[in-house]
């Protein structure tokens, strides 16, 4: 049987006569290249689309409204207007076109936007790795030929610390489920000098089922605090958190009992990872595998009998070697067992 000859793709022919004559790189990515101008002949046509569409509408309106004499009637194109835009391909002259009535609105390309939807992500992206004003345009022009100057970088930044600022504040419901909270380590530019911070994070579990991140805060030592946290559970209830069923943190020292002093009837639940990795730092690697084998009992059983069975069990046959651990359990056991209160 014959195959069926494929039909020519009119894309495709329209692309290969556009990059017939495209010799070299710069003649497709160079600031005359076909990917610029093929940008700007989209946006100006796009442009163009949208007041078509605004007159029709116009007319459509005048036709179906009461006639006033005191109203301009007959509103029409009036010619273009010059802007220059920066994008992602460098600078843009493009045509705006207008209208008479000077009524049109274009939604693309905005009366004072200076810059295509894009460049500010690459803006924030850049400043997010803690790059400054001026490093983010000089990696900007070498990477796209943009030339952005750092106050403009400057007003993208501010724009989104204004965000973030009223997302650090916002209203929290007035129950969680459960509140996971945790710190992890990231390397900061302070002062001008580069060192760890603890960064605080809450992440809360709704009466919806659904996680919603409550907040972050950055640590003002390099080391996680109890203290530190008591700040950060002030803060929570400051916005509107009145209380949490089940808390689930790690066994820093003074934490349950930051957690208590401002919810007393919530339930403080100790993460077990952080438990098994705190044990694993007392064992070798020889033994390490055969040691988390069996804590597994422990956490895994299904009442708090058979969790405290296992326990001696383990302590039987590991406190000869590492006595440590057992302790290690038995000193967080108030904060181990609620897991087992709860229907698995």
């Amino acid at each position: 049987m014959a195959r069926k000859k494929k039909e020519p793709n009119r894309v495709d022919e329209m692309l290969d006569e556009l990059l017939a004559d495209c010799q070299t790189p710069e003649d497709i990515l160079g600031e005359s290249g076909l990917l610029k101008q093929l940008s700007k002949r989209l946006i100006e046509r796009a442009l163009t689309g949208e007041l078509n569409h605004h007159l029709k509408f116009k007319k459509e309106m005048e036709h179906d409204e009461p006639t006033s004499e005191s109203l301009p009637r007959g509103n029409s194109r009036n010619g273009y207007s010059k802007k220059t835009i920066q994008s992602e391909q460098g600078e843009m002259d493009l045509a705006i076109p207008r209208d008479r009535q000077g009524e049109f609105e274009p939604i693309l390309v905005s009366k004072h936007q200076r810059r295509l939807a894009g460049l500010d992500e690459k803006i924030l992206v850049l400043y997010a790795r803690g790059l400054s004003t001026r490093d983010i345009s000089a990696q900007l022009e070498e990477l796209y030929g943009v030339n952005v100057s750092a106050s403009v970088i400057s007003e993208v930044t501010d724009s989104v610390s204004d965000e973030v600022k009223a997302w650090q504040v916002r209203p929290l419901d007035e129950v969680y489920p459960i509140l996971y909270l945790d710190a992890l380590y990231v390397n900061m530019k302070v002062s001008g000098r580069v060192s760890k911070r603890a960064v605080y994070l809450v992440l809360g579990v709704n009466r919806e089922g659904n996680k919603e991140l409550l907040g972050l805060w950055i640590g003002e030592a390099e080391a996680e605090g109890a203290k530190f946290w008591l700040k950060v559970l002030t803060d929570l209830k400051n916005r509107g958190l009145k209380d949490i069923l089940i808390a689930c943190c790690d066994g820093l020292v003074g934490f349950p009992q930051a957690i208590e002093a401002l919810y007393p009837k919530t339930q403080v639940q100790l993460c077990i990872v952080h438990l098994i990795r705190n044990c694993l730092r007392y064992v070798p690697w020889k033994d390490a595998k055969a040691v988390a084998a069996d804590l597994k009992p422990i956490y895994q059983a299904t009442t708090l009998e058979e969790a405290e069975a296992a326990l001696d069990a383990f302590s039987t046959k590991w406190d000869a070697l590492y006595p440590a651990i057992s302790q290690i359990w038995i000193r967080h056991w108030d904060n181990v067992i609620p897991i087992f209160d709860d229907p698995m």
